[in-house]
């Protein structure tokens, strides 16, 4: 039997209290991406992965008023981001009123991601993104 058919993939997880802020989700997933070497060969990318942390972190304390579990799992193809909240109303993209400094969270996660979910759990919801390297990473 041959390795090459098994899945690897190399993970981190991070609770984050609505004591913690936004930016200490940020800068622990630039901590991985780093080790990923994405801000090296895929500055990108990696930006983009950032806003979309600070996003659905920002929702789950925000709109769930919830603790935020961050999930990075990275599988050779794709960096998945996941966070868990306990609400289990699932995001739904609202056109944001015309002046408003919110209401596009799931807008930019649409547009920077290269696909998202969302799914309810039996204690909240899941909201995944996931993120391909560019091609011309190396």
């Amino acid at each position: 039997m041959s390795d090459e058919s098994s899945l690897r993939a190399v993970g981190w997880a991070r609770s984050l209290p609505l004591s913690s802020g936004v930016k200490v989700a940020r800068d622990w997933t630039r901590e991985h991406l780093e080790t990923l070497g994405w801000l090296r060969t895929a500055p990108d990318t990696a930006d983009s992965v950032l806003l979309t942390v600070s996003e659905l972190v920002t929702n789950a304390h925000i709109h769930a008023r919830s603790a935020a579990q961050l999930i990075l799992a990275w599988d050779n193809e794709c960096l998945h981001v996941t966070v868990h909240d306990s609400s289990t109303r699932l995001p739904q993209p609202r056109v944001p009123a015309e002046g408003a400094t919110g209401g596009r969270g799931i807008f930019l996660v649409d547009a920077l991601a290269d696909t998202w979910e969302a799914h309810p759990c039996p204690n909240g919801k899941d909201v995944m993104a996931c993120f391909r390297l560019p091609a011309d990473a190396t």
